[in-house]
């Protein structure tokens, strides 16, 4: 069964920096996209910043220019480095994937979310 793990939250002051990390385990024969999304207290989840095979990168503009998303292909891990961090960037983290299983068979999965809280 694949399945996404994360790791990496954790309490930051305002203007500092957390690292997540998203490895994907499991039958895998490729991965296509892999996201970040966050869901704040009362709020729907919302996409951070997604990255493709490819290495193209999309980001919410609430984050641009201080989130980072990248990946390792070897390691079937994606990462995002949260700089500059703001009290309002408080959230519980999920990481998303669109595995292929097999060539022509994926799924998208979701990690089991990961809390960052930004004091002030």
């Amino acid at each position: 069964q694949e399945q996404l793990v994360e790791s990496g939250g954790g309490l930051v002051q305002a203007g500092g920096s957390l690292r997540l990390s998203c490895a994907a385990s499991g039958t895998i024969f490729s991965i296509n996209a892999m996201g970040w999304y966050r869901q704040a207290p009362g709020k729907e989840r919302e996409l951070v910043a997604t990255i493709t095979s490819g290495g193209s990168r999309n980001y919410a503009e609430s984050v641009k220019g201080r989130f980072t998303i990248s990946r390792d292909n070897a390691k079937n891990t994606v990462y995002l480095q949260m700089n500059s961090l703001k009290p309002e960037d408080t959230a519980v983290y999920y990481c998303n994937a669109d595995v292929y299983s097999r060539p022509i068979t994926h799924s998208y999965y979701w990690g089991q979310g990961t809390q960052v809280t930004v004091s002030s």
